[in-house]
């Protein structure tokens, strides 16, 4: 018979933490975590929210998606070009 374990709350979590934060011994080596310098970008203010504007009026999950679909899309059409460009250079 397979046990189930038990879901805490928030509630219980922040508990079972706040009452275990002085006991040294409840808690695992702390570990580093480093964040991928590819996944990151930046915005200025106003692009970000034009950005987010535009995700909005598509009715984008959010603008970090609609900003993925945009780059996507503008990504495809350059490589179609760049491809084309390359066919007209092979027969001139």
């Amino acid at each position: 018979m397979s046990r189930k374990k038990k879901v805490l709350s928030d509630e219980e979590i922040d508990e079972l933490v706040t009452s275990q934060a002085e006991d040294e011994a409840a808690w695992d080596k702390p570990i580093r975590v480093r964040r991928s310098q590819a996944a990151a970008f930046s915005l200025s203010a106003e692009l970000a929210s034009r950005a987010a504007f535009f995700a909005r009026l598509h009715r984008a999950a959010n603008v970090e998606a609609w900003i993925e679909h945009i780059v996507q899309e503008r990504l495809d059409l350059e490589e179609a070009a760049f491809a084309e460009l390359k066919r007209e250079l092979v027969v001139e």
